[in-house]
């Protein structure tokens, strides 16, 4: 039997290219979703149906009620999703306090009670900027505390860490991956807006390589 891991996984293009590299890589993929009071639930959707066809076990979890301790996002709040790219400033309203730490923490315990050795998560490099905790220092921290957390020593997995969005869909399309089945957009409507920070690099992801993406836009 292959080596059995945790892959967080949101519905978006990171996270399922991120599945899809497990899978390549010869691990057994157990997939873990968070509803975490973000403004819509459609990256679950999208989430939930491609574990389905890939016959990957799939965990939603519902922690909304961590809203009442880590508000002031607008991914969360009642707060306008800025538009523009993610180099803004502008998009430090997009930020969730603490999310990934708290994420990560759950995905540990789980790998550990269904003896799994590995969680992975796709935080890149076009994340950095804006959000402290995809950056490099932090997942090396994460990995120290993983490590001495247990009686189990669980590996942060992070294989995208170091490269754009870009270089992540160069990779997904080498391995023929259908993006139609990921959502990216801030907005939950039923088109993805096109000018909120992650359709803007979700498109420059398409355009840099030469594609064009299969999801409808408004």
């Amino acid at each position: 039997m292959s080596e059995k891991v945790i892959v967080i996984y949101s519905g978006g293009m990171d996270s399922f290219t991120v599945l899809h590299k497990a899978i390549e890589d010869g691990k057994t993929p157990l997939a873990l979703s968070f509803n975490y009071g973000q403004r819509h639930k459609k990256e679950l959707d999208y989430a939930a149906k491609v574990c389905t066809e890939l016959n990957v076990p799939h965990k939603i979890v519902d922690i909304s009620a961590i809203n009442s301790l880590i508000g002031g996002s607008a991914l969360t709040d009642d707060i306008d999703v800025p538009e523009g790219h993610y180099e803004e400033p502008s998009m430090k309203q997009t930020v969730v306090p603490n999310r990934n730490m708290i994420l990560l923490s759950m995905a540990v315990g789980y790998a550990v009670s269904e003896q799994a050795s590995k969680v992975y998560y796709g935080a890149h490099s076009g994340d950095h900027a804006i959000y402290p905790d995809c950056r490099p220092e932090f997942v090396e921290k994460m990995n120290d505390v993983c490590a001495i957390a247990n009686y189990e020593a669980i590996e942060i997995v992070t294989p995208y860490l170091k490269v754009s969005k870009t270089a992540i869909l160069t990779d997904g399309l080498r391995m023929r991956l259908d993006y139609s089945k990921t959502w990216t957009c801030y907005n939950g409507r039923e088109k993805a807006c096109g000018e909120c920070g992650a359709c803007q690099e979700r498109l420059e992801a398409f355009r840099d390589n030469g594609q064009t993406d299969p999801l409808p836009y408004e």
